[in-house]
């Protein structure tokens, strides 16, 4: 999500959102959340007072200085597990899901950002250590397509999903992989419609047209919010379908 526009959004669809689908783990990429760069700890309790049971993050993760020493001690709360060892937090967590453990991995691509660990060997390293656990959901925030594809091929009959972030728009190719994998490259955003992926196109276009650097500011008006909604058979783990879930917030 991007900014406040996207934090309204969700606050005020995502209630009821859960409920009408009736979800049972309900996962937010929350990177952009602090005006469009980073995480607050403020924000994180209102993100899980919305319904959000897990928060995975991304490259922007530790945009707000203060949250670099709070992201430790937030349950629930992901950075990815490819950073260094050393990074403040966790890449992985193990949560209850309609009465079943769900093992959730948060992953970041190396092509066009930077070359942390990688990311395949790293999610065989999560799996390893979480033997017996059937439902998996991966979280690929990547700005390549091909790296999220070939994540999604790599964990096909091994993850319950790999859902793409990072991008900002939603792709059209959700489907369930052959050994039962739920995949999309990328979810799209909660944000701004008119900007560009959420930010103010004017900022966005001086940047373009003088090359010369400015602040980005998070763009006004009507709020996409895109999701994917996966079922998952509790007995396999295996997805059984994926199906884009759009709605708009003025």
């Amino acid at each position: 999500m991007v900014g406040h526009p996207g934090r309204d959004a969700v606050k005020a669809i995502l209630p009821g959102l859960k409920k009408e689908v009736e979800a049972d783990l309900t996962i937010v990429n929350g990177e952009n959340a602090a005006g469009g760069f980073g995480l607050t700890s403020k924000i994180v309790g209102e993100l899980k007072h919305s319904g959000a049971d897990v928060i995975t993050t991304g490259n922007h993760v530790f945009a707000q200085k203060d949250f670099v020493p709070e992201l430790p001690g937030l349950e629930r709360v992901l950075r990815p597990a490819n950073y260094p060892p050393a990074a403040p937090g966790k890449g992985s967590c193990v949560v209850d899901a309609g009465g079943h453990r769900a093992l959730v991995m948060n992953l970041m691509g190396r092509v066009f950002l930077d070359a942390w660990d990688d990311p395949f060997r790293t999610a065989d390293a999560i799996l390893a250590a979480n033997p017996g656990i059937k439902i998996v959901f991966c979280d690929m925030h990547a700005e390549a397509t091909s790296e999220k594809t070939a994540m999604g091929w790599f964990l096909d009959g091994r993850a319950s999903a790999v859902v793409g972030t990072h991008t900002h728009i939603p792709t059209a190719d959700a489907r369930v992989l052959p050994k039962g994998t739920a995949y999309v490259t990328d979810v799209g955003m909660v944000g701004p419609r008119d900007g560009c992926i959420g930010m103010d196109k004017d900022v966005v276009l001086q940047r373009f047209l003088t090359g010369v650097p400015n602040r980005f500011q998070v763009a006004s008006g009507p709020v996409t919010f895109n999701s994917v909604l996966v079922t998952i058979n509790s007995s396999t783990g295996r997805a059984t379908s994926i199906q884009r879930v759009d709605r708009e917030h003025i």
